[in-house]
């Protein structure tokens, strides 16, 4: 039995996350200024951060080991509700991804998914970590992987669906993938993409075309020139809280969820931007430093998942952001507007903090 003690619960990883998730309240406060349909977007977002501590601190009083034996209903439900999602979901911007529950609040198995993944493929390569040399192993992984891969991809949700993939990869590599089944995975990959772009919508087809050639459709590409105009135009200290003309004007379109990280650029600056991706590096090393003293291997791998989770979201935010990748839709984690994807964040990192309080003590 692990000693568990809340003395090793990491605050310093907590109060970075509290900092970032006030200072993404406060710049949605900014981006929804003067849109009478979007004003209680940032009271939400603030309930939602309390929401999701409660849910943090639950999860954290829970010995990650004894979640362990219940990694397999878990799943089985997330399968259940992103089945569910392509029968009587609900279409959210292009994509059947949300259920409505009672009317009272919709949720979106598609961040769930993320949860289960982390706990299923942990728990699946840490029982077997000795077997990692072996191709049936990766296969077994793979097809735990792929179901929910694919429904997250089917409804459409195909940003999430590549996080789930980074998420996966990372684990596999972190319980010790062997070279050659990696090279063996990005052969198999390179011959799927014919068939994965058949299965592309319209919608998604655009994104990536307009990436590669942006005179390909000017009206989507409208939004990723007016967040680049608004980083450019934030200079070294900003234009001031509330102050930015794309944002406030409405120029810039989705600004309190997929462009968030330009509004804070324009508003706040190059410095300003920087601290903020500085507290999410620094978030990101306190999960390696827990990944690191883990006492076993679930608890080093679960925490590697939501590393990836967390890392992969803020790249590819900011990538798109600044037109040096296709636009997803992917939240800048902790920071956008979002009930779902901030109390998944907040679910993941009470799993973190599980393990953390299971370790040896941390020193700071």
């Amino acid at each position: 039995m692990i000693r568990r003690s809340w003395r090793q619960f990491d605050w310093l990883l907590l109060g970075a996350i509290i900092i970032l998730g006030l200072f993404g309240v406060m710049m949605i406060s900014s981006a929804v200024k003067g849109d009478p349909a979007l004003t209680a977007y940032p009271g939400r977002q603030l309930g939602y951060l309390i929401a999701g501590l409660i849910l943090l601190f639950a999860v954290s009083a829970i010995d990650y080991n004894t979640l362990s034996t219940f990694t397999i209903p878990i799943y089985i439900l997330v399968l259940g509700l992103l089945a569910l999602v392509g029968v009587i979901g609900s279409r959210i911007f292009g994509a059947q991804s949300w259920l409505d529950v009672f009317g009272l609040f919709p949720i979106q198995p598609s961040e769930l998914a993320k949860v289960a993944l982390a706990l299923i493929l942990a728990k699946f390569l840490a029982d077997r970590e000795e077997n990692m040399g072996s191709l049936k192993t990766v296969l077994l992984g793979l097809a735990l992987m792929i179901p929910l891969l694919v429904l997250v991809f089917l409804e459409p949700d195909l940003g999430t669906a590549v996080v789930l993939a980074v998420e996966g990869a990372l684990i596999f590599i972190a319980a010790g993938l062997r070279l050659r089944h990696m090279i063996l995975a990005v052969v198999a990959g390179i011959a799927l993409i014919p068939t994965f772009w058949a299965l592309l919508n319209e919608t998604q087809r655009t994104r990536l075309l307009i990436f590669v050639d942006p005179t390909a459709d000017p009206d989507s590409y409208f939004n990723v020139e007016q967040a680049l105009v608004s980083i450019g135009s934030g200079g070294i200290l900003g234009k001031g809280f509330g102050e930015g003309t794309q944002s406030q004007l409405h120029f810039l379109r989705v600004r309190h969820t997929d462009f968030i990280f330009s509004v804070v650029a324009e508003e706040m600056g190059f410095i300003g931007a920087l601290i903020m991706l500085a507290l999410l590096f620094f978030i990101l090393m306190r999960l390696w430093r827990i990944a690191d003293r883990s006492r076993n291997a679930y608890g080093r791998l679960l925490v590697a998942g939501v590393a990836a989770v967390i890392l992969f979201q803020t790249i590819v935010n900011v990538g798109m952001n600044m037109a040096l990748l296709p636009v997803t839709g992917l939240p800048l984690p902790f920071v956008s507007y979002g009930g779902n994807a901030l109390l998944s964040l907040m679910l993941l990192v009470g799993l973190v903090q599980s393990v953390a309080m299971g370790q040896k003590r941390i020193d700071f």
